[in-house]
């Protein structure tokens, strides 16, 4: 363990301070991932610990930290990232591990820093005293990989979230219709019952994912596991590096403010209103849905930058109307998916029908 520090262990600016603060110092940064599975006998000493120096350098982004393993995306003042690098591999289980390097960089990937102590690095529902965590698939090489998926023999499988893979995925991929990882593991293991022979080709962004899907697969009885290594992150990177066919179309999906790379110069999706091509996210210009979708410029302006009509009318409501919705019990916890129909619009149905007249009389003094 490195030696404590007597600082700050939590981040107090708001979001708008934080990002006057990186105007008034742009200086270039380096968007990163990494993660590691490891038994951690104290997840808060460590998160505390890696706080107090990431801190320090400038270190901007989202770490877990759990009894098993520690999970990053982060970005990097450039200019300390050697120094980063050196004092992270001071960890003994994080010493040498692979930094997947963002494709494209931005300044405001990250506005601070949020190390969280949680019960998994990556919520996958599975009971690990089950099987053994350790027994993972073989690891490929993005030059390995092109290989093997043109094998007759090969299944590949996105392990992503639908949102994801909806703008951006390898050819000829099995991408399931999930909204998480832990819907994922059971549905691809259902679908590809009868085929434990074959070999089973998994991605994800960064490979974490894979990592923990593999070893539960052979558990399960698949007999030829892989995965990506480092998953669509280091693939994109070896692919320009090496003068590799590039298999993956559109874009990649990242849990930052970039919210994608381009891998390549296919759209792929479409405009959840219009149906057009487009493949850039957004969230809803309502904050009492902030539903992620694809949204094009055209229905933007239409509606309002909102992902519905019930949205889109809400926000011409009276602020103490919005402020009543909210502070009903169907509000209480929002807890919305990602890229489908949005949860507050059946709320807001059924509070709108009970408080129509209300409602109404106070639209009609907006038009």
């Amino acid at each position: 363990m490195l030696k404590s520090h007597a600082m700050a262990l939590y981040n107090k600016y708001d979001k708008d301070t934080l990002k006057k603060l990186l105007e008034a110092n742009p200086a270039p940064r380096v968007t990163v991932s990494f993660y590691q599975y490891a038994k951690i006998a104290n997840p808060q000493a460590l998160r505390d610990e890696m706080f107090a120096w990431m801190n320090v350098m400038g270190v901007l982004g989202r770490i877990y930290v759990a009894s098993e393993g520690v999970n990053a995306q982060i970005s990097v003042p450039e200019i300390n990232y050697e120094d980063f690098k050196k004092r992270l591999f001071e960890v003994d289980f994080l010493n040498g591990i692979r930094m997947n390097i963002a494709i494209e960089h931005n300044l405001y990937s990250f506005l601070k820093l949020k190390i969280k102590v949680r019960n998994k690095i990556v919520a996958d529902g599975l009971n690990d005293e089950t099987f053994d965590v350790t027994d993972i698939g073989t690891h490929l090489k993005a030059a390995e990989f092109n290989k093997l998926v043109e094998d007759p023999n090969t299944i590949l499988v996105d392990m992503r979230n639908h949102y994801e893979w909806e703008i951006g995925k390898f050819k000829n991929a099995i991408t399931p219709d999930v909204d998480s990882f832990k819907e994922a593991l059971p549905l691809v293991e259902s679908q590809l019952r009868g085929h434990e022979d074959k070999n089973l080709v998994m991605y994800c962004t960064g490979g974490i994912r894979c990592e923990k899907a593999s070893a539960y697969y052979k558990h399960v009885g698949f007999k030829n596991v892989y995965q990506l290594e480092g998953g669509i992150i280091e693939y994109a990177r070896k692919v320009n590096e090496q003068g590799l066919e590039n298999k993956f179309i559109g874009k990649n999906f990242v849990f930052d403010d970039r919210r994608a790379e381009k891998i390549s110069n296919e759209v792929i999706a479409h405009c959840h209103q219009c149906e057009s091509l487009w493949d850039i996210h957004t969230n809803c210009a309502n904050d009492a849905c902030h539903l992620l979708f694809i949204q094009c410029p055209s229905c933007a302006e239409k509606n309002n930058q909102c992902c519905s009509s019930e949205c889109n009318e809400f926000m011409h409501l009276p602020l103490e109307l919005q402020k009543e919705f909210k502070s009903g019990k169907d509000m209480g916890i929002q807890t919305f998916k990602k890229g489908r129909d949005s949860q507050f619009v059946s709320v807001y149905r059924g509070w709108r029908e009970t408080n129509k007249e209300r409602v109404e009389a106070a639209l009609s003094l907006t038009r």
